[in-house]
């Protein structure tokens, strides 16, 4: 027979119960910031009026519907 201590007993009974638990966990935030990552992809920020647009095309210098300025592809920061 194998000798385990009480506190030792509750640890092993502790991550096996909350392991799966914190992988989840980790797993679903991983697949929120993807989704957030791909929602984000083709919005852009005018430089000169501040205007956000989204711009699906490949041009390298989007212009703004709104003021009419082109703009670098450069995506919005994150806070």
């Amino acid at each position: 027979m194998i000798r385990v201590s009480l506190s030792y007993l509750i640890l092993i009974y502790l991550l096996l119960m909350l392991g799966p638990i914190f992988g989840a966990w980790l797993f679903s935030e991983w697949r929120r910031q993807r989704r957030e990552r791909a929602a984000f992809r083709h919005i852009l920020r005018c430089k000169l009026c501040a205007g956000e647009y989204a711009d699906p095309t490949s041009t390298i210098l989007p212009r703004c519907p709104h003021c009419g300025t082109l703009n670098e592809r450069s995506g919005l920061s994150r806070l």
